[in-house]
Formats: C-alpha cells, sequence, structure tokens
C-alpha cells in the first residue's frame, strides 16, 4: 500500500512538472497576444528569475572583485620587484659608464670606441659570380660613405666598404675568399680572448678565428664581437658563436669556428658604421693597426 503511494506522488510530480515545461515553453513563444494563464506563468518564471539572479550577479561581482584585487596586489609585488632591480641596474650602470670615462681620460681618448654614425642603405645589386662575396648599397660618398667603413645588420657584422662611388659603395662580406680580409675579434668575459676573424669555410659555411692565444680556454657557444682594435671596425659589433675549438698547424696557438650572427645570403637593408674614432688623422696615428691586432685595409 505505501508502495502505491509513493509511485503515484511520483507519477503526479512527473506530470507537473511536464506541464510546468509546457507552460514555460508556451511563455517563450513570439506571439503578440499571450492568453492570461500564460501572462501569468510570464510574469512568476520572470519574478524567480530576478530574484535568484540579482543575488547570483552580487555574489558573482564580488568574487571578480576580490580576484582582481589578489591579481592587483600580486601584479603590483611584482612591479616593485622589477622597480628595485631597474634602481640597481641604473646605478651600476652609472657606475660602469663614470668607471668608462675615468678610463678613457686615463689613456688619453675621449671617444669611446663603440660609438659610430649609422648611415642607412638597400642592397641594389648583387653579382651571382660573387654572390657571397661582394654586394653593392645605394649609398655613396655623397652620403658620408668612406672605404674601410664597417657594415652591420640588425643580426650583426656583415663586412666593410671597399669601394665608393658618388652615388653607390661596394661590400665586402665576412664570406668573402679573399684571405687578406681579417677582422681584430674578441670573446668578452672576465679574461677577455682576443684573436682575428681570417677566412671563411663554404662548406661549414662559418668563419675561423685564429691567432688565439692557447693558454686561453675557449668554450662552445661563447659570443664573439669585434674588438675595436685595428682603426676599422668599432668595438662591440656583434659576429657570431663559437661552434668548435682546436689548435692551429702548429700547436702554438687555438682556432675557433664562429657561426655567424647575420645571413650573408639574405641581405636587403644594412647599415654602414662611420666611426667617430678619428683614425690618421695629419699623420698621427690615434689607433694603428698592426699585423697582430688589426684588420686589413686591402
Amino acid at each position: 500500500m505505501p508502495r502505491f503511494f509513493s509511485n503515484k506522488r511520483l507519477i503526479l510530480l512527473l506530470v507537473g512538472v511536464i506541464v510546468l515545461v509546457a507552460l514555460i515553453s508556451f511563455s517563450l513563444k513570439d506571439r503578440r497576444n499571450a492568453s492570461i494563464p500564460e501572462q501569468i506563468v510570464k510574469d512568476v518564471v520572470g519574478f524567480g528569475q530576478s530574484l535568484f539572479s540579482k543575488p547570483a550577479h552580487y555574489i558573482t561581482g564580488t568574487i571578480e572583485k576580490i580576484d582582481g584585487i589578489l591579481n592587483t596586489y600580486e601584479e603590483n609585488k611584482q612591479l616593485k620587484a622589477r622597480l628595485q632591480e631597474y634602481a640597481s641596474n641604473q646605478v651600476e650602470l652609472a657606475d660602469v659608464k663614470a668607471e668608462n670615462k675615468r678610463l678613457r681620460e686615463l689613456i688619453g681618448k675621449t671617444e669611446d670606441l663603440r660609438a659610430f654614425d649609422p648611415i642607412q642603405a638597400t642592397v641594389i645589386s648583387r653579382n651571382p659570380d660573387q654572390w657571397e662575396e661582394k654586394v653593392i648599397v645605394d649609398r655613396g660618398s655623397t652620403s658620408g660613405v668612406e672605404l674601410d667603413m664597417a657594415v652591420i645588420t640588425a643580426k650583426g657584422l656583415v663586412g666593410k666598404v671597399v669601394n665608393v662611388t658618388k652615388t653607390n659603395s661596394t661590400i665586402e662580406l665576412l664570406s668573402t675568399e679573399n684571405r687578406n680580409f681579417r677582422v681584430a675579434a674578441v670573446i668578452p668575459g672576465e679574461t677577455s680572448v682576443f684573436g682575428l676573424i681570417e677566412g671563411y669555410d663554404p662548406d661549414r659555411r662559418e668563419l675561423i678565428m685564429k691567432r688565439i692565444d692557447s693558454s686561453f680556454d675557449v668554450k662552445v657557444g661563447m659570443k664573439v664581437e669585434s674588438s675595436g682594435l685595428g682603426g676599422i671596425f668599432p668595438k662591440g659589433l656583434y659576429i657570431g658563436e663559437v661552434t668548435e675549438v682546436s689548435t692551429d698547424d702548429y700547436g702554438l696557438t687555438k682556432l675557433a669556428y664562429i657561426r655567424p650572427a647575420a645571413d650573408f645570403s639574405m641581405l636587403d637593408h644594412v647599415v654602414i658604421a662611420k666611426r667617430k674614432m678619428e683614425v690618421y688623422k695629419n699623420g698621427t696615428d690615434t689607433e694603428s693597426p698592426t699585423e697582430d691586432q688589426g684588420e686589413d685595409e686591402s
């Protein structure tokens, strides 16, 4: 008997739910003239929605505000840490600049070896027979270009100016087969390692850095840049990364293979670096290149 009544209640509950769903579906239909029962159902449903939606929106908004406050606190904490780091870096940079100024005054040089004026240029021609050796750009002597000026891209050093006319210039690339083309280079670190970029291996598509003192520990992955010695290339121009280290034929010095930072085969826009340091002015050699430390000027 109790089981009969429980089943009956369940059936009545299901019927009631079905009727309620039917009434709600009628209330959702787009009709211009709704019947009185439909209007009553709409009003009841609308009141129920407003009754529950407002507290729900309030709670949701409160949670979002709390979450926003927590995020703001965390961001503020990170920004304070970065600000302290920035202040520390600024102090360190100021010390480095001051020390650099003192050292340059000590050796009687008022200009930084890194300083140069950029001359923007676009590659306009390339000889297929010398594709890996030379390119021609649309800037010449009228734009201030002179022989032996360094040429760079956004990625790194690519070569130097070897011929200049009024309207254009010829750039000899580091990938040239000209064995007289040398770049005074350095591997910066606690102890700087100096050497010369002499030659290019076309099979490996890598530069060769020679005359490295055998006592220095040169490792794969070290960065190589111009040393500023020799009077042609400004200091600090990125050249590439060490991929292999070995000894030369006589075992007295080391040589390293350097993966170039710039892509010599895909040159479009370049920058010609006009050094601010005066060289060979009025017969005075202010930064004279030597056979052991400078670039060949051929």
